[in-house]
Protein backbone atom coordinates (compact mmCIF):
# COMPACT_ATOMS: atom_id res chain seq x y z
CA UNK A 1 0.00 0.00 0.00
CA UNK A 2 1.32 3.46 -0.83
CA UNK A 3 1.48 6.29 1.68
CA UNK A 4 -1.36 8.06 -0.15
CA UNK A 5 -3.51 4.92 -0.03
CA UNK A 6 -2.88 4.61 3.72
CA UNK A 7 -3.75 8.28 4.20
CA UNK A 8 -6.97 7.86 2.21
CA UNK A 9 -7.87 4.85 4.33
CA UNK A 10 -7.45 6.93 7.50
CA UNK A 11 -9.60 9.74 6.03
CA UNK A 12 -12.33 7.18 5.25
CA UNK A 13 -12.14 5.68 8.73
CA UNK A 14 -12.47 9.11 10.33
CA UNK A 15 -15.45 9.93 8.09
CA UNK A 16 -17.39 7.11 9.74
CA UNK A 17 -16.81 8.52 13.22
CA UNK A 18 -19.69 10.79 14.14
CA UNK A 19 -18.12 13.22 16.59
CA UNK A 20 -14.82 14.20 18.16
CA UNK A 21 -15.39 12.02 21.18
CA UNK A 22 -15.42 8.95 18.90
CA UNK A 23 -12.39 10.26 16.99
CA UNK A 24 -10.57 10.88 20.26
CA UNK A 25 -11.32 7.30 21.39
CA UNK A 26 -10.16 5.95 18.02
CA UNK A 27 -6.83 7.78 18.34
CA UNK A 28 -6.38 6.52 21.91
CA UNK A 29 -7.10 2.96 20.75
CA UNK A 30 -4.39 3.31 18.09
CA UNK A 31 -1.96 4.27 20.83
CA UNK A 32 -2.90 1.21 22.88
CA UNK A 33 -1.99 -0.98 19.89
CA UNK A 34 1.44 0.63 19.46
CA UNK A 35 4.27 -1.65 20.49
CA UNK A 36 6.20 0.04 23.33
CA UNK A 37 9.54 1.53 22.41
CA UNK A 38 12.42 -0.21 24.19
CA UNK A 39 13.82 1.91 27.02
CA UNK A 40 17.22 2.16 25.33
CA UNK A 41 15.53 3.95 22.40
CA UNK A 42 13.93 6.56 24.67
CA UNK A 43 16.90 8.86 24.31
CA UNK A 44 17.29 12.61 24.09
CA UNK A 45 18.18 12.17 20.40
CA UNK A 46 14.83 10.44 19.70
CA UNK A 47 12.79 12.83 21.84
CA UNK A 48 10.56 15.14 19.79
CA UNK A 49 11.05 18.79 20.72
CA UNK A 50 7.90 20.88 20.89
CA UNK A 51 5.55 18.23 22.26
CA UNK A 52 3.60 18.82 25.44
CA UNK A 53 4.16 15.16 26.39
CA UNK A 54 7.29 13.16 25.89
CA UNK A 55 7.24 11.57 22.44
CA UNK A 56 10.07 9.50 20.98
CA UNK A 57 10.48 8.45 17.36
CA UNK A 58 13.25 6.11 16.33
CA UNK A 59 14.02 5.13 12.74
CA UNK A 60 16.12 2.51 11.04
CA UNK A 61 16.85 1.87 7.41
CA UNK A 62 16.58 -1.64 6.02
CA UNK A 63 16.26 -2.97 2.47
CA UNK A 64 15.94 0.57 1.08
CA UNK A 65 13.00 1.36 3.34
CA UNK A 66 12.66 3.45 6.45
CA UNK A 67 11.01 1.92 9.49
CA UNK A 68 9.73 3.88 12.47
CA UNK A 69 9.01 2.94 16.03
CA UNK A 70 7.66 5.36 18.57
CA UNK A 71 6.22 5.85 22.02
CA UNK A 72 4.84 8.54 24.29
CA UNK A 73 4.06 9.02 27.95
CA UNK A 74 0.70 10.62 27.01
CA UNK A 75 -2.27 8.61 25.72
CA UNK A 76 -3.34 11.06 23.01
CA UNK A 77 0.17 11.78 21.64
CA UNK A 78 0.84 8.03 21.66
CA UNK A 79 -2.21 7.54 19.45
CA UNK A 80 -1.18 10.35 17.12
CA UNK A 81 2.37 9.06 16.72
CA UNK A 82 0.98 5.55 16.20
CA UNK A 83 -1.12 6.90 13.33
CA UNK A 84 1.95 8.50 11.74
CA UNK A 85 4.08 5.38 12.20
CA UNK A 86 1.38 3.21 10.58
CA UNK A 87 1.34 5.47 7.52
CA UNK A 88 5.03 6.19 6.96
CA UNK A 89 6.88 3.12 8.24
CA UNK A 90 8.06 0.68 5.59
CA UNK A 91 8.39 3.17 2.74
CA UNK A 92 11.35 4.50 0.80
CA UNK A 93 12.89 7.83 1.71
CA UNK A 94 11.77 9.19 -1.69
CA UNK A 95 8.16 8.20 -1.08
CA UNK A 96 8.21 9.78 2.38
CA UNK A 97 9.81 13.00 1.11
CA UNK A 98 7.36 13.23 -1.80
CA UNK A 99 4.33 12.70 0.42
CA UNK A 100 2.33 15.37 2.17
CA UNK A 101 0.45 15.60 5.43
CA UNK A 102 -2.81 16.90 3.91
CA UNK A 103 -4.74 14.02 5.45
CA UNK A 104 -4.27 15.70 8.84
CA UNK A 105 -6.40 18.67 7.79
CA UNK A 106 -8.80 16.37 5.90
CA UNK A 107 -9.63 14.52 9.12
CA UNK A 108 -9.68 17.81 11.04
CA UNK A 109 -7.09 16.66 13.53
CA UNK A 110 -5.37 20.02 13.99
CA UNK A 111 -8.70 21.75 14.70
CA UNK A 112 -9.43 19.18 17.39
CA UNK A 113 -6.09 19.59 19.15
CA UNK A 114 -5.05 22.30 21.55
CA UNK A 115 -2.41 24.68 20.10
CA UNK A 116 0.39 22.97 22.05
CA UNK A 117 -0.70 19.49 20.87
CA UNK A 118 -1.01 20.78 17.28
CA UNK A 119 2.58 22.05 17.59
CA UNK A 120 3.60 18.61 18.82
CA UNK A 121 1.90 16.98 15.84
CA UNK A 122 3.79 19.26 13.46
CA UNK A 123 7.04 18.44 15.29
CA UNK A 124 6.34 14.72 14.79
CA UNK A 125 5.71 15.16 11.05
CA UNK A 126 8.88 17.24 10.69
CA UNK A 127 10.90 14.54 12.46
CA UNK A 128 9.63 11.87 10.07
CA UNK A 129 10.70 14.02 7.10
CA UNK A 130 14.03 14.76 8.83
CA UNK A 131 14.74 11.04 9.21
CA UNK A 132 13.92 10.52 5.51
CA UNK A 133 16.38 13.26 4.53
CA UNK A 134 19.07 11.95 6.87
CA UNK A 135 18.80 8.36 5.63
CA UNK A 136 18.64 9.50 2.01
CA UNK A 137 21.93 11.30 2.47
CA UNK A 138 23.50 8.11 3.85
CA UNK A 139 22.69 6.15 0.68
Amino acid sequence: MTIKEKQNEIVEEFAFLEDWEQKYEYIIDLGKELKPLPEDKKTEQNLIKGCQSQVWINAHYDDEKLFFEADSDGILPKGIVSLLVSIYSGHSTDEILNSDFDFISEIGLQEFLSPSRANGLMAMTKQIKFYAVAFQLKK
